[in-house]
């Protein structure tokens, strides 16, 4: 009875493998679910980056704004631009409804991400104007 039975041994490691055989099965499904959440979180950032050079250069929203505001039809409207550390502040007390018309077609347009927007009806050709960027 001292001696141990081959047999006994022989199960013990069939069951070791069949152990082993187990976690390894589950350590792969586990490895292709991190690689599928790796591969949306690099699509997300990649998003991301994309959306943060788009609205969120403060050079390129200035040159754009500037770029806007320099049109023939907006000079005359006596808009304010007041740049502060994290955006600009586009403000008229008295401006025309074609003027109002073409800067907010522009301004829409492009890849502006507007805070605050405010327009007040003065008169028939008429309104106030309060807009707010942020980079």
């Amino acid at each position: 009875m001292n001696r141990i039975n081959p047999i006994h041994i022989a199960i013990l490691l069939v069951v070791i493998l069949l152990f082993s055989i187990l976690k390894l099965n589950a350590a792969k499904e586990e490895l292709s679910l991190a690689k599928s959440s790796y591969k949306e979180t690099l699509a997300l950032a990649v998003k991301l980056d994309g959306l943060k050079r788009n609205y969120f250069d403060k050079m390129k929203v200035q040159n754009e704004l500037g770029r806007i505001l320099r049109k023939p039809a907006l000079r005359s409207a006596n808009i304010v631009k007041k740049v502060s550390k994290s955006s600009i502040i586009l403000s008229s007390q008295n401006i025309d409804l074609k003027a109002l018309n073409t800067l907010l077609g522009k301004v829409l347009n492009a890849t502006f991400y507007i805070s605050e927007l405010k327009i007040k009806r003065l008169s028939e050709k008429n309104a106030s104007l309060k807009m707010e960027i942020k980079w």
